[in-house]
């Protein structure tokens, strides 16, 4: 099996020191030029590769951030994601990434593994029952940002869209369509999006004195475009009479447009759809989808610059940030 290239490989065919090898690896002065030129270009030869493990062992600091997403295969984390990693190589860090699907436990073992890697901080999109490992997390001094979500309970630095707003726009768009009623495909109240999102829906209805019962909220714990899918089959099998849809996420909306096209009802004059999240292929699906956009990139960009703040020590206190949400309005409502 290949060995790693060592400092000491490389001191030995130079000709010189190891600590020489390291002073010219790391750029520090007092070496002559050929000398330096001489190493590079040796350790160039061998394939040296710098060992950061050993680097961060000596100067306690890893550099790397620990990234924690309730399920990478949705393009809205996708796009959050690109947003940390732009951060992270800007201001010189790296990401380690781990993916729960929601599920507290995995949540534990995903904190646990990335403590153990010794991350300087973590940016997450939690699970709600979860409460204890941010009191862990507190106890042991390392920084967390909650990432699209909103935690009262919790003093963090968080950021996340508004996502009242969000709801009352995408209900009040559909009732400025004349329709009257209006399916809600949620997800879970133990995530805060959602619940903030039925608040703004609830709010819109209230407003143009529209009443629908319960039976119109319809919940699925995955969020994704097979439970968009499903959602849609259970209001049928309910007997539910809707001419309107508003989704959790585009995701669901997706689902929900090829549950409708396959019952021969058609987007938007039979059912008029309305998204959230405004991915990336929102505006390519047929019949384009009306949403509500998300700065996502930024969400992750400034989620990472909040955690930098703290690693840095600029700021003490947490922070909320909210960012705005607007409707895009296409084809499907």
């Amino acid at each position: 099996m290949r060995k790693y290239i060592t400092m000491k490989d490389i001191a030995e065919k130079a000709g010189v020191s190891v600590n020489t090898v390291s002073r010219v690896l790391n750029n520090k002065p007092d070496i002559s030029k050929q000398t330096r030129e001489k190493i590079l270009r040796i350790a160039k030869e061998l394939g040296y590769i710098k060992n950061i493990t050993a680097s961060s062992l000596r100067s306690n600091q890893t550099k790397i951030v620990g990234v924690i997403l309730e399920d990478i295969t949705n393009l809205f984390f996708a796009e959050v994601m690109k947003g940390m990693e732009a951060a992270a190589r800007k201001y010189g860090y790296q990401l380690l990434l781990m993916n729960t699907g929601t599920d507290a436990k995995k949540q534990r073992e995903a904190i646990q593994t990335l403590l153990e890697r010794r991350v300087e901080g973590i940016l997450i999109t939690p699970t709600e029952d979860g409460l204890s490992d941010f009191e862990r997390l507190s106890h042991i001094n390392v920084p967390v940002v909650i990432v699209g979500r909103h935690i009262e309970r919790l003093q963090l630095d968080e950021i996340h869209s508004d996502e009242v707003k969000g709801g009352y726009l995408a209900t009040k768009h559909l009732l400025s369509k004349g329709r009257k009623k209006i399916l809600l495909i949620n997800s879970v109240p133990e995530n805060s999006a959602a619940r903030m999102r039925e608040e703004g829906y609830r709010k819109a209805l209230r407003e143009a004195n529209v009443h629908l019962s319960e039976d119109y909220i319809i919940v699925s714990p995955e969020p994704n475009m097979e439970a968009g899918y499903d959602a849609v089959l259970k209001a049928i099998e309910k007997k539910l009479d809707f001419d309107g849809i508003f989704c959790y996420n585009d995701m669901f909306a997706f689902g929900a447009m090829r549950a409708l096209e396959e019952l021969g009802k058609r987007v938007p004059q039979d059912v008029a759809v309305v998204g959230y999240d405004d991915v990336a292929f929102a505006s390519y699906y047929r019949p384009a989808l009306t949403t509500i956009r998300i700065n996502k990139f930024g969400m992750g960009f400034e989620a990472f610059k909040l955690l930098l703040q703290k690693l840095s020590g600029r700021r003490k206190k947490p922070k909320r940030v909210v960012l705005d949400v607007e409707l895009i309005a296409r084809e499907s409502a």
